[in-house]
């Protein structure tokens, strides 16, 4: 997705420390989380090791629009490995684009892998003809409920969206469960957080809530890798 430069608003971290409540922020670049993960151990301290030890992690961009909106709802619940064949199987049969869907009939679609509901879930983005580029001058929460309006669109997929292909720079996931593991480790908490309690611990993090989702995320790929997370 392409972005104008002449309606690309300041990054989050060319802007005070303080969260401007409709101002749209993004981090575009490595450099730019860099600056918001040294700001974040400003805020909170404790992300401190885990920032000495990982270093930065990957902004994980992609290029928003359709496609990537139709690939994440095809990999729900599924693994990565079955949901990478169906995609593959979709891509090869060039069944990735609105007008492909339209005219493809549930026959077809079920025969690439496709379960009853998952069709019904690409129907309905094909149906609320999302304008992907509008998306760029909304604000969070305004992004968020327009494709949530979709069936089969919840807040994680909208906020992962928000992340990975507008670059919002203040989205934490508190329904993920990652992210909870990562945070209850890093606040020193006895169990698992609610997203509700997670919501409120983290309030002070913001406008770098981006970077800690993306701190606790490699943090929680190195707790699996000590074999130390949670069951």
């Amino acid at each position: 997705m392409k972005h104008s430069s002449l309606n690309r608003q300041p990054s989050a971290s060319k802007l005070p420390s303080e969260p401007a409540c409709n101002l749209i922020q993004t981090m575009n670049d490595l450099s730019e989380l860099e600056g918001h993960i040294k700001q974040l151990i400003d805020i909170e301290p404790r992300f401190a090791p885990i920032y000495q030890q990982l270093g930065v992690p990957s902004l994980r961009r992609n290029r928003g629009g359709f496609r990537e909106l139709m690939r994440a709802m095809v990999g729900q619940q599924l693994s990565v490995a079955a949901a990478s064949s169906i995609w593959s199987k979709l891509e090869n049969a060039a069944l990735i684009t609105p007008d492909a869907i339209m005219k493809a009939d549930d026959d077809t679609l079920r025969s690439h892998g496709l379960s009853r509901q998952k069709i019904r879930y690409i129907r309905s983005l094909v149906e609320h003809d999302i304008d992907f580029e509008a998306l760029a001058n909304l604000p969070d929460e305004a992004v968020i409920s327009e494709l949530t309006a979709v069936t089969g669109i919840g807040k994680w997929t909208a906020q992962m969206y928000l992340l990975f292909s507008l670059g919002r720079a203040d989205i934490l996931a508190v329904d993920d469960l990652a992210i909870k593991v990562g945070a209850m480790e890093v606040l020193g908490l006895d169990e698992r957080p609610t997203p509700k309690q997670l919501e409120r611990l983290t309030q002070s993090w913001s406008p770098h809530r981006s970077a800690a989702s993306l701190l606790l995320w490699a943090h929680y790929g190195w707790l699996k890798d000590q074999e130390a997370v949670p069951v």
